[in-house]
């Protein structure tokens, strides 16, 4: 309640002060861009998870959350004595298949065997042949290396901890493609269709950056019915996926009141700004706003003419006014 007596009072009050020492703009209607927001999710255009292949205790941890690495590096390895010992018994039962193999060919030809003969034993060496080479790679899968050039989002497993085929073990991601995916309603679809200009907002980011593609996806989800559009981005380090983002798609252009964001105070739900007056009187004016039209612009909807100077440095001028001058 004391909040709002003081903010009643700023608004109440005005102040001369001298207009050169205030930066400020004049407020006039302009050109901008029709835009329709929508809230988004950063994901990675490129992103797998890494997940074991034979079962095994984690003997190993190379990589965690947050490195780099590069494609083919070692990240983890994985318990594999009961894959060896496979992998053992596969080269010997090949051995005994290839050498039963050669004896029984040399025995036909001698005709001391069957045509048949041979063509089973040719079939039990190569049957021992395919056994062999799984075993091998079975072998293999117990060093688990990174399948692309990236950094380690997550991982999932800890050293000591029993793997199974399929257990996720690490998610990685190409930082140097993202884009967002924004879900648009039924509603709208009608306006999405062709637009292919974007911009992103990142508000913790304090960011803008112009969307490289628009891609509206041609089917719906059946439970909310929305569509989702998947916008490219520019390189961006500052961005990972899972970071929330606000799409402005733009559908068109229209002349409207906008004021530098810099320059809106805001008291709770009240927002306003300095004006300066053709006295060189200084005055703090309520306003009501619109959406953001731009990076760093607000659209006014009440409060200011065309004509209108606005100070873009609130805390200057709220001490102009405070003092008197």
């Amino acid at each position: 309640m004391k909040t709002r007596l003081i903010f009643a009072l700023f608004l109440a009050s005005t102040a001369t002060a001298f207009a050169q020492e205030l930066p400020s703009v004049v407020v006039a209607p302009h050109r901008v861009d029709l835009t329709f927001p929508a809230e988004a999710l950063v994901e990675a255009v490129q992103q797998t998870t890494v997940g074991a292949q034979i079962a095994g205790r984690v003997i190993e941890v190379r990589a965690d959350a947050g490195q780099r690495v590069t494609k083919g590096e070692v990240l983890m390895r994985i318990d594999a004595r009961e894959a060896a010992e496979a992998a053992r018994a596969a080269n010997a039962q090949y051995a005994n298949a290839r050498l039963n193999y050669e004896r029984t060919k040399s025995l036909v030809a001698q005709k001391f065997m069957s045509a048949a003969a041979l063509d089973k034993a040719r079939a039990d060496y190569d049957a021992a042949a395919a056994n062999r080479a799984a075993a091998g790679a079975s072998e293999s899968h117990a060093v688990i290396v990174a399948p692309l050039t990236g950094v380690v989002a997550r991982r999932h497993a800890e050293l000591g901890d029993m793997a199974t085929p399929g257990k996720p073990l690490f998610t990685l991601y190409e930082p140097g493609g993202l884009r967002v995916t924004a879900s648009i309603p039924q509603y709208r679809l009608n306006d999405m269709r062709g637009v292919k200009t974007a911009r992103v907002e990142f508000p913790e980011l304090g960011k803008w950056v112009d969307a490289t593609a628009v891609l509206l996806l041609p089917t719906a989800d059946t439970a909310t019915h929305v569509s989702q559009v998947r916008v490219s981005l520019p390189p961006l380090p500052e961005a990972t996926p899972g970071m929330f983002a606000r799409v402005h798609f733009v559908l068109g252009e229209a002349a409207k009141l906008t004021v530098p964001a810099a320059a809106v105070v805001r008291r709770g739900e009240v927002a306003a700004v300095y004006v300066l007056g053709a006295d060189k009187r200084l005055s703090l004016r309520q306003l009501r706003l619109g959406d953001a039209v731009g990076a760093g612009e607000i659209e006014v909807l009440a409060g200011l003419t065309a004509g209108d100077k606005v100070v873009t440095d609130p805390v200057k001028a709220a001490i102009a006014l405070k003092s008197g001058r």
